[in-house]
C-alpha cells in the first residue's frame, strides 16, 4: 500500500475511533491470563494449562491467547 494511501487510511481509522467511548481504567478486570493464574497459584505454566484442560473454570481462546473468566476462577478458588 503506498504511503499516501496508508496515511489516509490511518487518519480515517483515527477519526472513527475518536467517536468510540474511551475504555476506562476504573473498570474491574474480567479475565485473567495464563501468567496471572500462574502467579496467583504459584504454579508452573504446564500446571496452569492442565487446570484449564480439566475445565475447572471457564476459559476462552482469543487468537493465540487463552483468557480465563475471573468470576469462575475466583469462585473455583474460593471452594478451598
Amino acid at each position: 500500500m503506498p504511503d499516501k494511501l496508508l496515511k489516509q487510511r490511518i487518519a480515517e481509522l483515527n477519526a472513527n475511533n475518536s467517536a468510540l467511548p474511551a475504555v476506562s481504567d476504573d473498570k474491574e478486570k474480567r479475565t485473567y491470563s495464563i501468567e496471572e493464574i500462574q502467579q496467583i497459584l504459584d504454579i508452573s505454566r504446564s500446571t496452569a494449562y492442565l487446570l484449564i484442560k480439566r475445565k475447572l473454570f471457564k476459559s476462552v481462546k482469543v487468537g493465540k491467547q487463552i483468557r480465563i473468566s475471573k468470576k469462575s476462577f475466583d469462585e473455583w478458588l474460593d471452594t478451598f
